[in-house]
């Protein structure tokens, strides 16, 4: 959460408050690390809930809520560093704008997946961080894996498998470097498969660009 203390400060006063919410399917003790110096508060979505409710495919992720609880702005790959998007979230706080919609850029896939392999996506998932909080990786990986082949473009359920295998990619920092490397060589392996390419610059990781 680069740049969201200071962005909380400038504003707190202002009848502005932030809360971040970390989707860790790991839980809270994962999260510490990142949080401990923040004075804004930080709930953990350990049941990915949040992205089954609005679809995000990414993170990270901005909702604006006015104080009827109107949501004002929804974006997807919502980025602190994002002048257009701190931009947007600045007049919402001082009531220039009464809603924002920013273009979802990273999200745009040529072959969404039906409403029916959405929903066996998510129950695999949940089927498979309930493998993971059990301590039976293998299980884990199988329902996670076969959750990807039907949801292809959801990082979230990329992300996990990538965790459970590779934790110490993840903490105490997150090797983004590792992710984007990793990230190519399977986007390569599933263009083969599937006749898909990642474009002549490679592949990204989404909600990353700046």
């Amino acid at each position: 959460m680069p740049g969201w203390q200071q962005f909380y400060e400038e504003f707190k006063n202002e009848d502005f408050e932030l809360l971040s919410v970390s989707v860790d399917l790991q839980g809270p003790e994962v999260v510490l690390p990142y949080t401990a110096d923040k004075s804004f508060t930080t709930v953990v979505d350990a049941e990915n809930n949040l992205a089954n409710l609005f679809g995000f495919k990414i993170v990270p992720n901005g909702i604006f809520i006015d104080r009827e609880g109107t949501i004002r702005l929804l974006k997807q790959g919502f980025h602190v560093t994002n002048q257009d998007h701190v931009d947007a979230v600045k007049k919402l706080i001082r009531g220039e704008v009464e809603k924002v919609e920013l273009e979802d850029q990273y999200y745009n896939p040529s072959n969404a997946p039906s409403s029916l392999e959405l929903q066996l996506a998510q129950t695999k998932f949940k089927l498979g961080m309930e493998y993971s909080k059990r301590g039976d990786k293998e299980a884990a990986l199988k329902e996670l894996d076969e959750a990807l082949l039907l949801d292809p473009d959801n990082f979230l359920i990329r992300k996990q498998r990538w965790y459970i295998r590779h934790p110490e990619k993840f903490s105490p920092t997150i090797d983004v470097e590792w992710q984007q490397q990793i990230l190519r060589e399977e986007k390569e392996r599933e263009a083969q498969q599937k006749g898909l390419q990642c474009g002549p610059e490679g592949c990204e990781i989404p909600g990353t660009n700046k």
